[in-house]
């Protein structure tokens, strides 16, 4: 289907009720695929003042606590503190210096009272969630750029930093200005990239690309003893990233984890796309993933595989899994889906202000670069999360004039891809119809999609504080196949769920036989175990593996023989 259908299609959904709830509408505000308007956020706090101006007395009554507070303040009484995890006022001036007590006081008892005045004044009497949390985005977005803080006059820290360095840390920070101006469109850099290379400390599990297509390579990986199993086990990453966020530095690579525990291992590298690939869409990157696993089987020479599918990968698996299951194609033995949303009317943070003028806006900007550009997308991730991703850097780096710290996450999080402009609309058309949780609302490839008609065993993994994928709706995708699914819930976000080595005395997750229909009874009566879900996910997909079978060393076969050793080449483009 071209992008002007679906223009049309996503024009027509906002217009009929039937198409979309409320719901769905507000789903895919701040995220990759729509992105947030400045003028959004300005209505935003319009509309977040029109309603305290709507309940004066509850108004008033907030100022008379600020008043007081304030009071306790300048009297010297007060004991308001920093959250635990707040970490801008750590340094020991902001307690034992007077003026700068009072200015971190003062400044979180106004926080204080602007979050109180939207939890106060937006309750919603429809029950729709999507104004209130755009006015408290909004809000949020405007008391974390206000904090004291963000200022050299107001950082402590950063003063003595100058003082100690005569100077020198300020120069730096103009410098690390200018290169973030000209270099990273304005933003703060996240991560020092200059330690890491792809291939030589990251991205190393030994192994090579035994196919090259047009949108992807193929890439196998060295088995690492003398024994592996029978099935194998195809990784097929999000369009909008790397692959090698399963395949970071050693000991924290999940990909060399299962190669050791003698799972054949293959992966998915999608090519970056630039503008000449505009209208490759969803059918172009099914057929991709189709071609891979015959390519796999080949190789393995096995009838069948076993899938790992992560985000956006997860939406696109389980489209190819609805059309192989009404082709009567069964050689996907077991899929697993990691911190993937199917089912897009669950409220969540990656939800706030999708309009149709925003969504009309964002294709557009797509349609007119060909790609929706991985700049674009990473900003958007960057400001959900303003402390942690925007202004801490901009701390570190302008202020204090340091250079932001080596982290393969970060490295790996700042080396996005984009998405073909067809692709783009694709994802937004099943997200915006919520296509995948009624039969036959899609078709891909000539086959209408329905999920209940997915047979195989299911594994699905959610992450409990994830911001882009809420569990809840993870949970729901769990409940869409018509096989056994297993749901596993990670303590932890979005990539911290992915990234959950052995070893981290913090990581624990939680498992329940009894899948159920409400999430939060799931959670109530949900066990809990120390430890990474790798080692349950292990066990689950090794009794989904076959037997044990010599391993051989030489990588591909006579019909696809190796061409370059892995990371191979699509993984370094640069469009």
């Amino acid at each position: 289907m071209s992008s002007e259908k679906n223009i049309l299609r996503i024009e027509e959904a906002f217009a009929t009720t039937e198409e979309v709830s409320p719901a769905v509408q507000s789903i895919l505000g701040a995220n990759p695929f729509v992105g947030i308007e400045p003028y959004q956020i300005v209505t935003a706090l319009s509309e977040y003042v029109s309603s305290i101006a709507a309940r004066p007395d509850r108004l008033v009554a907030r100022l008379a606590q600020l008043g007081t507070d304030l009071m306790g303040i300048v009297s010297g009484s007060s004991d308001i503190q920093p959250d635990p995890g707040d970490k801008r006022f750590t340094d020991p001036t902001w307690t034992e210096n007077p003026l700068y007590r009072s200015l971190m006081q003062s400044y979180l008892a106004w926080r204080s009272a602007m979050h109180d005045l939207v939890d106060g004044n937006d309750a919603s009497q429809d029950g729709d969630w999507k104004n209130p949390a755009q006015r408290r985005f909004a809000v949020t977005l405007l008391t974390e750029a206000l904090a004291p803080t963000n200022l050299l006059p107001g950082n402590p820290a950063a003063l003595k930093r100058a003082l100690e360095t005569g100077g020198r840390s300020l120069i730096n920070g103009i410098q690390n200005f200018i290169e973030d101006w000209r270099d990273n469109g304005g933003m703060p850099s996240q991560v020092d990239k200059r330690p890491f290379r792809v291939g030589s400390n990251i991205a190393v599990t030994p192994g090579a690309v035994v196919h090259r297509m047009e949108l992807c390579e193929i890439l196998q990986y060295t088995p690492a003893g003398d024994q592996v199993f029978e099935r194998p086990l195809l990784l097929v990453p999000p369009q909008i990233n790397k692959y090698y966020v399963m395949d970071l530095a050693p000991k924290r690579s999940l990909t060399e984890y299962a190669v050791a525990r003698g799972v054949p291992f293959f992966t998915i590298s999608w090519r970056n796309p630039g503008p000449d690939f505009r209208d490759r869409g969803f059918d172009d990157y099914v057929a991709a993933i189709k071609e891979a696993i015959a390519v796999v089987a080949d190789i393995n020479g096995s009838a069948d595989l076993n899938l790992l599918a992560i985000c956006a990968g997860g939406i696109t698996s389980s489209l190819l899994l609805g059309h192989l299951a009404a082709s009567g194609d069964r050689r996907v033995n077991s899929a697993t889906l990691l911190v993937t949303m199917l089912d897009s009317s669950q409220p969540s943070m990656a939800g706030m202000f999708t309009t149709s003028e925003s969504v009309k806006s964002a294709l557009k900007r797509s349609q007119e670069k060909g790609v929706l550009d991985a700049a674009s997308i990473a900003r958007v991730f960057a400001w959900m999360r303003p402390n942690d991703l925007v202004w801490h850097y901009w701390v570190n780096n302008y202020l204090m004039g340091n250079d932001p710290a080596p982290f393969d996450i970060l490295f790996w999080n700042s080396d996005s891809t984009n998405l073909p402009a067809k692709l783009h609309a694709d994802f937004l058309d099943v997200l915006l119809r919520n296509s995948l949780i009624e039969a036959d609302k899609i078709e891909m490839l000539g086959t209408p999609i329905d999920l209940r008609n997915v047979a195989c065993d299911m594994y699905v993994v959610a992450g409990l504080t994830d911001h882009i994928c809420a569990w809840q709706a993870c949970h729901r995708a769990a409940r869409l196949f018509g096989g056994h699914t297993e749901f596993v819930l990670n303590s932890s976000g979005h990539v911290q769920s992915l990234v959950n080595p052995p070893g981290n005395f913090k990581a624990r997750y939680f498992t329940n036989a009894r899948l159920g229909t409400d999430p939060e009874q799931w959670y109530a009566s949900a066990t809990e175990h120390k430890g990474t879900w790798w080692d349950h996910w292990l066990d689950w997909l090794e009794r989904r593996s076959g037997q044990r079978r010599p391993a051989s060393q030489v990588l591909g076969n006579e019909r696809f023989s190796p061409i370059e050793q892995a990371p191979g080449s699509y993984v370094h483009q640069r469009p």
